[in-house]
């Protein structure tokens, strides 16, 4: 299934992307004076309902997929068109969690830094989460080194806490796209640093240029682990007005996934509807000679296989 929210009212609501193209309102759908009649009315509650919550929405979405009250459908306003508003699938993560240093190629292209020995990860604020297609405006402080990250965001369906490899999937609901912006001003002076502290203290002001509004958009789908048995598999194609910037597969992960997910589950306890950014692959603006940064009137897009495309266009205030 592709999971939406749809942009209707204060904090959206759930929705499913048809075959069509078409967007299921899944409230609206929902038969009364049934279990179905109790959905919850956003796509976390549904998570955190489970088996049976999920279970309920593939029903709703297989009659409308058959063509099944289609008629009743529409009259209802549950088919609406493929342009129709969205927020991100996961309006407001309550833990985002962005993987730093984890594809071989970025690394290779970021002065060639070494792998490290275990997964990397820092937050980001959930208020920089962003709605597919929503303008990003640059940030008055930051505007001339603002960069893009391509990256696989997966979105935890059960709770996850000091789990193994072997049961870390079983924990996944399903993936989005994601793009890591980045402002980049504060990266120089983390290589420049000369000693372990100066190093530290500059590393954790250059977080901060990726906490900004609308830093992290996300989408355009909720794609469910049953479309996307194997998230290795997955090609990763980031584009710059059209120009490919990156363009990788997952399995270029230093770390696979599963093991990803069972080392940060020793201190996190990861909740439905939380949501992890796995990485981005070679080709961002910074490791590029000369750099390439983002500028008003620019378009970028983040396309993942069964999952779409994730378009940002980039203005000025």
């Amino acid at each position: 299934m592709r999971l939406v929210t749809i942009d209707d009212v204060p904090g959206g609501s759930p929705g499913a992307q048809l075959a069509s193209g078409e967007v299921l309102h899944l409230l609206r759908a929902a038969r009364p004076s049934t279990l179905e009649a109790w959905l919850p009315r956003s796509i976390t509650g549904i998570l955190e309902g489970g088996k049976p919550a999920l279970s309920l929405v593939r029903d709703i979405v297989s009659r409308a997929e058959q063509g099944e009250g289609i008629v009743e459908l529409k009259n209802a306003g549950a088919i609406l068109d493929g342009g129709t508003p969205l927020l991100a699938p996961i309006p407001a993560p309550r833990l985002l969690l962005a993987v730093g240093l984890a594809y071989r190629s970025h690394l290779a292209e970021m002065a060639g830094t070494p792998a490290p020995e275990h997964p990397t990860a820092f937050m980001k604020s959930p208020s920089s989460v962003a709605a597919p297609g929503h303008s990003l405006t640059l940030p008055p402080a930051a505007n001339d080194m603002v960069d893009f990250e391509g990256e696989l965001a997966c979105v935890f369906g059960r709770p996850c806490h000091n789990v193994t490899p072997a049961d870390a999937m079983d924990h996944i609901a399903g993936y989005m796209a994601a793009n890591d912006i980045s402002a980049r001003n504060w990266a120089p002076a983390v290589w420049a640093a000369s000693d372990p502290w100066k190093a530290r203290l500059t590393w954790e002001v250059n977080i901060m240029g990726k906490q900004f509004p609308g830093f992290t958009p996300l989408g355009p789908v909720l794609t469910t682990v049953d479309d996307i048995p194997d998230p290795s598999a997955l090609r990763l194609v980031t584009r710059l007005n059209g120009q490919v910037m990156q363009d990788a597969q997952v399995s270029d992960m230093i770390f696979p996934l599963d093991e990803v997910i069972s080392y940060f589950s020793r201190w996190y306890h990861f909740q439905p509807g939380d949501v992890l950014l796995t990485g981005t692959p070679a080709g961002v603006g910074i490791g590029r000679k000369p750099p390439i940064f983002l500028t008003p009137g620019d378009r970028v897009e983040v396309e993942i296989d069964r999952i779409g495309t994730l378009s940002t266009p980039i203005r000025a205030i």
